[in-house]
């Protein structure tokens, strides 16, 4: 994509491809509350706006810090950032995720007031939001950012997987469920499979950076078998869910099976960033599907 005006810099800095992505565990949480008659409404609205402002967040931190620690440099051959274009400065980034880190806050304030009544929970909780805000900017800004050591794929799956499906269930229900580590660990491990799509996309112009991904320091062969473990042992996880909760309706869910696996044979098969580049996109859309799909098969059967 060819960027060629501040305007189309911001909207390519928000990288709204990801949101998908970002809603999926809300939604797994969300649907499996309704199934055990705990749901509201408003814990759902609130923590999709959360999350959404959340990943926005990221986004522009990953834009402004990449650029500054130089893994945007001229010679990467994914799509062109926001900062790097040179139609948005560091400085206005910088503002930006300022913005979004005090409006994610916010959001997430209301969230647990909303929610929570317990003063010990809500402190634990807003917790937990404040090192979301934290690990969302420190991905690759800072000193010291620790995407750029290979902890991505951790904190995605953490915050992605099991605080975004166990901690939406808990809000809507004020209950745990020890099942729940299934479907949290499921998304936090497709969640992570984006991401390493992304990783091995960049590669090359990573290792240059000196950004330490889970690609770079296994390298592209290994990191193509990750990628296959990721997604098959998050359908596998999937499946035993289903069976200890006997919600035969959600098998729905594999109707995305087949798109998510041709992921597997994507990374494997397409050399070049610029080939690879759309699975991205068909990663983040497969498991928000996968999860629609799951949810509403177990709401109808």
């Amino acid at each position: 994509m060819i960027i060629t005006t501040k305007r189309q810099a911001w909207i390519h800095a928000l990288r709204l491809r990801t949101l998908p992505l970002a809603l999926s565990s809300i939604f797994m949480g969300s649907f499996i509350a309704f199934q055990m008659s705990g749901f509201r409404w408003s814990v759902l609205l609130l923590a999709a706006i959360t999350t959404t402002l959340l990943q926005i967040l990221s986004n522009l931190a990953n834009d402004y810090g990449d650029s500054i620690n130089g893994a945007d440099h001229a010679g990467r051959k994914g799509p062109v950032r926001a900062v790097q274009s040179g139609l948005i400065k560091a400085s206005e980034m910088k503002v930006a995720v300022i913005i979004f880190s005090v409006l994610s806050l916010i959001s997430g304030l209301v969230l647990l007031i909303i929610a929570l009544e317990d003063i010990y929970k809500f402190l634990l909780f807003l917790g937990i939001g404040i090192l979301a805000i934290i690990a969302a900017i420190a991905y690759t800004s800072g000193k010291k950012p620790y995407g750029y050591a290979g902890l991505g794929d951790i904190s995605v799956f953490l915050f992605f997987g099991c605080v975004g499906v166990m901690g939406t269930f808990y809000l809507h229900t004020l209950t745990f469920d020890p099942a729940l580590w299934l479907p949290a660990a499921s998304i936090g491990l497709l969640s992570t499979g984006v991401l390493n799509i992304n990783n091995i996309r960049d590669i090359a112009s990573d290792k240059a950076a000196g950004k330490l991904s889970i690609p770079v320091r296994i390298g592209k062969k290994a990191a193509q078998k990750y990628h296959w473990a990721l997604i098959i042992t998050a359908l596998l996880l999937l499946l035993a869910f289903i069976i200890i909760e006997h919600a035969y309706g959600a098998l729905a869910f594999l109707f995305m099976a087949p798109t998510i696996l041709k992921t597997g044979w994507a990374v494997g098969k397409f050399e070049t960033p610029e080939k690879l580049d759309p699975y991205l996109k068909v990663m983040a859309l497969s498991t928000l599907f996968c999860v629609l799909f799951f949810g509403i098969g177990w709401m109808i059967f």
